[in-house]
C-alpha cells in the first residue's frame, strides 16, 4: 500500500465531506425535491384515507421520495468512485450512524446523508479498484488537536480548530480528517510518509468542490 497516497476522511455536517488534503465537497442541494415533497404531503393530508384519490396521491409523494433517494445514491457514486480511483488508501470515521442521526441538531443528515450507505458503497468499490478503505475509531477526531493530541471541546457553530496547548490552527474538518488518517496508519501499524510532520501535511488551502460540479463532471477534479 502506497501511504504516500492515502486519505482520511471526515463525514461532515457543513460540507458532506472534508479530505485530510484540503477538499470540501458541498451537500447535494435537495431543497427545492424536499420542498414538493412538502406540497405532496399536504395534499395528502387533505384526501380522504382509503379514497382513490388518496391512494393517486400517496403515490405522488411516494414516487417522490424515490426520486430524491436516487439522487442522494447517484452522487454517492460519484464521490466514492472518484475517491478509491484517486487514492490508494482510505481512512474514514467508524461512525455510529444510529446513534448520530437521532440527535436533534443532526436531523438534517437523516435523508441526505445516508453515512451507513455511503460507507458501503465505498468498501464496494474499494474492492473493485484494489483500494485499502479502513475504518477508524470515531470518538474525539473532532475534539483531539491533530498536532499534539491534546482534546478540546468545540460546539458545533465553532468551525475552527485553535489547540490552547500548542497553538495549532485549522479548519475544524480538516483537522477531525487529518486525525482519522493518523488513527489509520496507527491501526496499521504505519508512520506518516517520510515522517512528515502533521503541520506540513495539513493543507494550507482548502478546495470546496459543489455538488454541482460533482454531479456535471460525473467525478471530482480539483
Amino acid at each position: 500500500m502506497d501511504t504516500s497516497n492515502s486519505v482520511g476522511i471526515d463525514l461532515g455536517i457543513c460540507n458532506y465531506i472534508h479530505t485530510s488534503d484540503g477538499t470540501a465537497v458541498d451537500w447535494l442541494n435537495l431543497e427545492n425535491e424536499y420542498e414538493r415533497l412538502r406540497r405532496e404531503q399536504c395534499k395528502l393530508s387533505r384526501k380522504v384515507h382509503g379514497s382513490n384519490n388518496y391512494e393517486k396521491q400517496r403515490k405522488r409523494v411516494a414516487e417522490i421520495r424515490r426520486h430524491i433517494r436516487r439522487k442522494v445514491l447517484d452522487y454517492q457514486h460519484k464521490i466514492t468512485t472518484w475517491l478509491v480511483r484517486e487514492y490508494d488508501a482510505v481512512f474514514v470515521e467508524d461512525l455510529d450512524v444510529k446513534g448520530i442521526l437521532e440527535q436533534s441538531h443532526n436531523a438534517r443528515n437523516k435523508q441526505d446523508a445516508a453515512w451507513g450507505q455511503f460507507i458501503t458503497l465505498l468498501e464496494y468499490k474499494a474492492k473493485l479498484y484494489g483500494t485499502h478503505v479502513v475504518q477508524v475509531e470515531a470518538a474525539g477526531t473532532t475534539k483531539e488537536c491533530a498536532s499534539c493530541g491534546v482534546e478540546t471541546a468545540k460546539p458545533l457553530w465553532v468551525r475552527d480548530h485553535t489547540c490552547p496547548a500548542c497553538g495549532f490552527e485549522c479548519d475544524r474538518d480538516a483537522n477531525a480528517a487529518m486525525n482519522v488518517i493518523q488513527r489509520g496508519f496507527s491501526e496499521l501499524g504505519l508512520g506518516w510518509p517520510e515522517d512528515t510532520p502533521v503541520e506540513t501535511a495539513l493543507p494550507t488551502d482548502i478546495h470546496s468542490m459543489s455538488a454541482k460540479r460533482v454531479i456535471e463532471a460525473g467525478s471530482l477534479t480539483v
